[in-house]
């Protein structure tokens, strides 16, 4: 077992969204960022994020070269982070209105919940991470309205989860990649390190 790993290679979804900003965010932790656009760009990364955007664009994208179904299986096995949109695509239920998922993440995700980018805000507010509390930037956020027993809440806005976890997957409601707090992706980071030890 080596002692110090090399750096984790971590694909963005770059079909659409805030994908630069994760990878700033990644570099800045040491992982290495790899934009994925087509189902190839998959092969070799340890860990995959969804960024935030607009989730029917996305689904728009991924209806080529069979690139949904490639990541719907895709999500099963190997770690994999949605924020904001890529939450949505994660989720097994989406309402406000139904959209097709990947279904992967035993949550059901309300669509545009809070209003429209006019209702964007940022919150601040204690986590169960640890460092204090923790800066959330909401744009056009949807809201998770159920989660399946496997699913652990991290963070919550109004008593609904914000951050949440169910074994290799992570989905926030928010935009960690634009706030200068680190702690969302160094825990994606973490439960990757964390899944390559037990798998």
């Amino acid at each position: 077992m080596n002692a110090s790993p090399g750096p984790l290679s971590i694909g963005v979804l770059a079909l659409q969204g805030a994908y630069g900003a994760h990878a700033k965010a990644l570099i800045a932790l040491g992982a290495i960022p790899r934009l994925v656009r087509v189902p190839k760009e998959l092969e070799g990364l340890d860990g995959l994020i969804m960024p935030g955007g607009e989730s029917t664009t996305m689904l728009k994208f991924l209806e080529r070269n069979a690139f949904f179904d490639i990541l719907q299986t895709y999500v099963k096995s190997t770690p994999t982070f949605g924020t904001c949109a890529g939450a949505i695509l994660l989720a097994t239920h989406v309402e406000g209105p139904a959209q097709r998922s990947l279904a992967a993440l035993d949550i059901t995700v309300e669509r545009n919940a809070y209003g429209r980018q006019i209702d964007s805000t940022i919150l601040t507010s204690d986590t169960a991470l640890p460092g204090g509390p923790l800066e959330m930037v909401f744009i056009r956020a949807p809201r998770i309205t159920r989660t399946g027993p496997t699913v652990e809440t991290l963070a919550t806005r109004d008593g609904f989860p914000t951050l949440v976890r169910s074994g290799h997957l992570l989905a926030a409601t928010f935009h960690p990649e634009l706030s200068g707090d680190p702690r969302v992706h160094q825990l994606f980071l973490n439960l990757v390190r964390e899944h390559q030890s037990t798998a």
